[in-house]
């Protein structure tokens, strides 16, 4: 089965599946871990090297501060927990996306947890917090702009791979697969430049019940699926 080398997930739902059974906004979100775990345990398990996880929006901040504030707490809770044991099995956890907008303490310790896995080589996970694909875009045009000015460039170098080099996801593969929980079809601001030819795949699962079945359903739905990447499908099975 073709499998993706890097797959990216809006994880949906939290909220909706908390207030259907009744349950504070937050507890969704403390269900929504066991997932991410699963995830990380299956692209292990099948030798995908990269997952990014839409944790945490720009827009995101909008939300009610209670909700706001219970993820912040989950964050600290979750990197408290997690990071020995994604070290243990070899994974690299870093954060992209604007983190000057968290709380002091929330920064260090996730600056603390990319450093201590930052030597590892079997999975590479990002969280996308505070992340917007449009703030993404921008910032990286700011530091080739600056790069112009100060003399390092000129604007005729700038190329789609130095504008790439200057996003979030630089040095990583573009993903492969894009999944979405939820039951809603859109991309939401995430990943923009990146998700070019990205396969997009939509779950009608909350995020709390994908399992690993519904996993696995994705990567089916990827492997049978031609990548054609503007060619005919005559040109994409000949080539080598």
């Amino acid at each position: 089965m073709t499998l993706p080398r890097h797959v990216a997930i809006i994880m949906d739902g939290n909220g909706r599946w908390a207030e259907a059974r009744g349950q504070p906004r937050h507890a969704g979100h403390q269900q929504g871990v066991e997932p991410v775990r699963m995830c990380v345990r299956e692209c292990l398990r099948h030798g995908i090297g990269a997952l990014t996880l839409f944790a945490f929006s720009s827009e995101n901040w909008r939300r009610p501060g209670a909700e706001v504030g219970a993820l912040m707490g989950l964050f600290v809770e979750a990197l408290e927990s997690e990071v020995e044991e994604l070290h243990g099995n070899g994974v690299r956890l870093s954060f992209i996306g604007d983190l000057q907008g968290f709380p002091a303490r929330l920064q260090a310790r996730m600056q603390a947890a990319g450093e201590r896995t930052a030597q590892n080589v079997k999975l590479s996970l990002q969280v996308a917090v505070g992340y917007g694909g449009r703030w993404d875009i921008v910032q990286a045009a700011r530091q080739l702009a600056q790069r112009c000015a100060s003399g390092e460039m000129l604007p005729e170098d700038i190329d789609e791979d130095s504008f790439g080099a200057a996003l979030q996801l630089a040095g990583l593969p573009d993903p492969d697969l894009f999944i979405r929980t939820g039951g809603e079809r859109r991309i939401s601001n995430f990943l923009l430049w990146n998700l070019a030819y990205t396969e997009l795949y939509f779950s009608p699962e909350l995020w709390p019940d994908f399992d690993a079945a519904c996993f696995a359903a994705a990567l089916a739905d990827f492997a049978a699926r031609q990548r054609r990447f503007g060619q005919t499908s005559a040109q994409r099975e000949e080539s080598p």
